[in-house]
Formats: C-alpha cells, structure tokens, sequence
C-alpha cells in the first residue's frame, strides 16, 4: 500500500513538473551588462568595415605591384 501511494505522488509530481512552462530569460541587453554588450555589438560592426577596408587596400596594393613589375 505504501508502494502504491508513493508511485501516485511520483506521478503528480511528474506530471506537475510537465505542464510547467520553462520561463524564457530576458535578452542580455536588457540585463546587469547590457550596456557594455551594446557597446561590443557596436565595435563588432567598426571591425567588420576595417577588416573590408583592410582587405580592399591589400587587393590594390597586389594589384599596383603587379602592374609595377610588368605583368
């Protein structure tokens, strides 16, 4: 009988447990550190436009050096 009532309150707890909802975390920009997370999406987007600038100046650069040695 024992066995019985410990099996009923396991499956209520069980089935408590699956119709409770997870609760969804606030977006990180919104918590303690989300001003300096801004602030690194922000940089992230400035590194992105130097690394293409980078990568343009470095194509003309290939480009100079081989008009310049007469290919």
């Amino acid at each position: 009988m024992r066995w019985l009532l410990f099996l009923i309150i396991v499956f209520a707890v069980l089935w408590y447990i699956r119709g409770v909802e997870p609760v969804k975390p606030p977006p990180i920009e919104e918590g303690i550190i989300g001003g300096p997370v801004k602030a690194l999406r922000k940089a992230e987007g400035f590194e992105n436009e130097y690394l293409d600038a980078t990568k343009e100046h470095q194509k003309q650069m290939e480009e100079q050096l081989e008009k310049d040695s007469g290919g």
